[in-house]
């Protein structure tokens, strides 16, 4: 590639390693304190702080030699979430990982953070093969790491193609935060009319009254053809696949793993075994009523032989029953705030795919940015 030079991961940068679990695991994780990232924290492309764990000044003292900086970029390196990769957030830092996180810290002279960050979403494939050599379980090594060869334009492209792609990360970012805004919207109407304001006379019941709890089904990873509708597990999408076992609008919740999130879709999709999603029952328009309603109400681990969301117990829940006219002027309400919530998920879509795209064709250099 003109004007690129081949180097190791481990001769640009100045760290590259994993921390550990303190002694006791998660039972000594503190309501506060010093972020512990797990790789249930690291997305590809974003970081999540679903489920952030904290330790204490001791523990933390114990994990000083894996101190997170800002601008550095964490790789899970064990695991079914192996080679997802972002960089860590700033207001999280000074954090710590625990063993199936590695710190990647580039040396700022030979290589910018963020272009490190791209080229090794890039890369992902050719790390996916790498852990899966040797070991029962996917891995990547310290050696692995350390000695992967890659490929860098100069110090100045690197910072222009990192600004091309970060740039439509920033507007991804953006988006969801509006999308978050929207949601609490909804979710406070929600919470007025139907809580705040409940009546009396309202009678009593069960969520299994409102709404039923369908098994999703199973779609191994390798089976998903990347392309057409959104795949949906537990934690949200999780890919995407040319058929789809569910007409949109619809809502999947976790069965399995991230224990009762909640996520709506606005079209044809595919829930798979980890999740349930919902038919209703009451014949409401657009299922916003059914969406605030299982988002304000509490999941826990409800199932004794494995852990998950028990339908049984799920849909035994106690509601206060709404007169459907006050649900049907609450969807009317509604529907606005989703149609924004729509358009700027159709956009969050857009600017991935243009980002997808762009990604390898200028990692290779088959499209240089000017400097």
């Amino acid at each position: 590639m003109t004007g690129h030079s081949s180097a190791t991961l481990g001769g640009i940068c100045r760290k590259i390693g994993s921390g550990a679990t303190p002694t006791g695991g998660s039972s000594a994780y503190q309501e506060a304190g010093i972020p512990l990232i797990r790789s249930q924290n690291v997305l590809d492309f974003s970081f999540s702080e679903d489920g952030l764990a904290f330790i204490n000044d001791d523990q933390a003292f114990e994990l000083r030699n894996v101190t997170v900086e800002e601008n550095d970029v964490l790789l899970n390196i064990t695991g079914d979430s192996v080679a997802r990769c972002c960089v860590v957030p700033k207001a999280l830092t000074p954090a710590r990982v625990n063993q199936h996180v590695a710190i990647i810290r580039p040396i700022p002279e030979k290589a910018n953070h963020l272009f490190i960050f791209y080229l090794l979403q890039q890369m992902k494939e050719e790390l996916l093969m790498k852990s899966e050599i040797g070991a029962t379980r996917r891995a990547l090594t310290k050696g692995m790491l350390e000695n992967l060869e890659i490929e860098l334009p100069p110090l100045p492209e690197q910072q222009a193609i990192a600004a091309v792609l970060s740039s439509l990360d920033d507007k991804i970012d953006l988006l969801h935060r509006q999308n978050k805004t929207l949601e609490a919207m909804a979710e406070t109407l929600f919470r007025q009319w139907f809580v705040e304001e409940a009546q009396e006379g309202w009678e009593d019941g069960v969520l299994g009254d409102v709404l039923d709890l369908v098994y999703g089904k199973a779609l191994k990873e390798e089976t998903r053809t990347g392309i057409g509708f959104p795949v949906v597990g537990s934690s949200g999408v999780v890919g995407y696949h040319s058929e789809y076992l569910v007409e949109g609008p619809g809502i999947v919740i976790g069965r399995k793993g991230t224990l009762g999130k909640v996520t709506y879709l606005f079209q044809n999709f595919f829930p798979i075994d980890t999740t349930y999603y919902i038919k209703s029952k009451i014949g409401s328009v657009g299922l916003f009523y059914e969406y605030c309603l299982l988002k304000t109400l509490s999941y826990e681990n409800s199932d004794s032989a494995v852990p998950g969301l028990n339908r049984d117990i799920a849909l035994s829940e106690e509601i206060k029953l709404a007169p459907k006219e006050r649900i049907q002027i609450f969807n009317e309400r509604c529907a606005p705030i989703f149609g924004k919530l729509k358009t700027n998920t159709s956009q969050i879509r857009t600017l991935e795919k243009l980002r997808d795209t762009l990604l390898p064709k200028l990692m290779s250099g088959e499209v240089r940015v000017a400097v």
